[in-house]
């Protein structure tokens, strides 16, 4: 016989063992097999629906972050828009405050110049009424140094006042 053409008993022999061979491995080793295989196909799904919400749960936190982030920011900025009103505020305030104070000041030294210009009106009347007065007492000393002219001034002043009088 030749070596590539097997006997009939060598043939027969090899399917019965084929045979009993499938046979144990159908009913003890291919259930094992694929029971490890839709196991592993199960932790494989399950592992990837997991990934699926971990992704899901990253993508929400980022959204979430994004969303605090945003927040924080227009909480800055209304923060700083505050401090620029206050500020703004504080400083208007302060300048109306020194604008008061700088009307009262200058209406304290207006006070004071016209108290002042009148205090010297006043004593350079005095000092020209005494003048005027002294000026006066040697102008009539001076004509009036013998008795007919003292008594044609006393006429005549007697005069005027009676026609002062009778106006009135």
């Amino acid at each position: 016989m030749s070596l590539l053409i097997p006997e009939t008993g060598l043939l027969l022999w090899m399917v019965i063992i084929f045979a009993i061979v499938l046979f144990i491995l159908a009913k003890w080793g291919f259930p094992v097999i694929t029971g490890m295989i839709d196991r592993r196909s199960e932790y494989i799904g399950q592992s990837l629906r997991n990934a699926e919400e971990a992704e899901k749960r990253l993508a929400a936190l980022g959204e979430e972050q994004r969303q605090m982030l945003e927040e924080v920011r227009r909480e800055q900025a209304k923060l700083l828009k505050e401090a620029a009103d206050t500020k703004a505020r504080m400083i208007s305030d302060a300048r109306a405050e020194a604008e008061k104070e700088s009307a009262l000041i200058m209406a304290r030294t207006h006070e004071a110049i016209a108290a002042e210009k009148e205090s010297a009106l006043a004593d350079a009347r005095r000092e020209i009424a005494l003048l005027g007065v002294s000026v006066a007492e040697k102008i009539l000393r001076d004509h009036l140094s013998d008795r007919e002219a003292q008594m044609a001034l006393l006429e005549k002043l007697g005069n005027e006042a009676l026609r002062v009088q009778d106006k009135s």
